[in-house]
């Protein structure tokens, strides 16, 4: 593929030497045109690649253009953003349908699961949850969907009557996205280890942080090298919990249909025991921050 981020476009355009000071407004396309363009590559590569890891760019693409709209959300009539980033929301979440099989039945080849007999029934879940995956995205539209999407929000922009710098926008923007990661990895540290959806804010604030220094950090005017570093220790550490507690959850909901398999229950309580590790490594993150 020829790009897998649009960084090359965004540099450009941070850099245009026939403006010194280009706005929020102008640069949105360059942007979102190259998100957009690798999103619809990868949706029509999951017709003919059924890994993991093609869904698995695939959800990752979709949330970053959330990411973008919500970077954006300042700038845009506040109804039709919403409806934009639950599009995105919608179409990652059918692509993450089969990624989250695939994340259990990895943690459940470990050894130590005692799971090993649910290997078949795991794999034709997963092979339905494909089925389904697929024909969602195929009768979504994915093209026409993302291409509609970025039309309809280059041209709010370019007619808006008011211009905002793109440094100034980008670095109001990060510098909330860093505050509310703050205050919810304090609140995180401070909630009892079962309060699981404290650490899952965290997990997506990092995350939202994350992607809006990958867009602007070429236009920031402070180094946030160290930020990048701390948050790649949140995404590791707080992602390896989440996938625990997704794939406890995703055992749990299809445990009907995996009658019969006599290592379900020894599955759910090496999850568990799981869960508890994975959150007791979370939380001794938060201590260092």
């Amino acid at each position: 593929m020829k790009r897998d981020s649009g960084k090359m476009d965004k540099r450009s355009a941070a850099s245009d030497p026939a403006s010194d000071a280009p706005s929020a407004q102008a640069a949105f396309a360059s942007y979102a045109a190259p998100l957009v363009d690798h999103a619809i590559e990868l949706a029509h590569a999951v017709r003919e690649d059924t890994s993991p890891e093609a869904l698995h760019k695939l959800r990752v693409s979709l949330r970053r253009l959330r990411s973008l709209w919500w970077a954006f959300e300042p700038l845009l009539e506040k109804g039709e953003n919403t409806r934009q980033r639950a599009l995105y929301k919608y179409l990652a979440t059918a692509a993450g349908q089969t990624r989250d099989w695939d994340i259990l039945i990895e943690l459940l080849a470990h050894e130590d699961s005692g799971a090993s007999g649910m290997a078949p029934k795991l794999q034709d879940a997963r092979g339905g949850a494909l089925a389904i995956s697929r024909e969602t995205l195929l009768n979504a539209d994915v093209k026409h969907l993302l291409r509609e999407a970025l039309t309809d929000t280059s041209k709010e922009l370019n007619t808006a009557h008011e211009r905002v710098p793109l440094r100034k926008f980008a670095t109001r923007r990060v510098d909330a996205s860093e505050r509310s990661l703050k205050k919810r990895m304090k609140h995180a540290g401070r909630a009892k280890r079962s309060n699981y959806a404290a650490f899952h804010d965290v997990r997506k604030a990092g995350k939202k942080l994350r992607y809006l220094l990958d867009f602007f950090e070429p236009v920031l005017n402070d180094n946030r090298k160290r930020t990048i570093k701390r948050l790649k220790q949140i995404q590791k550490r707080f992602g390896a919990l989440n996938d625990v507690v997704a794939s406890e959850g995703l055992l749990r909901d299809h445990a009907a249909s995996l009658a019969g398999s006599a290592d379900t229950e020894a599955a759910l309580h090496w999850l568990k025991q799981e869960r508890k590790r994975r959150m007791r490594c979370a939380a001794g993150l938060l201590r260092k921050q």
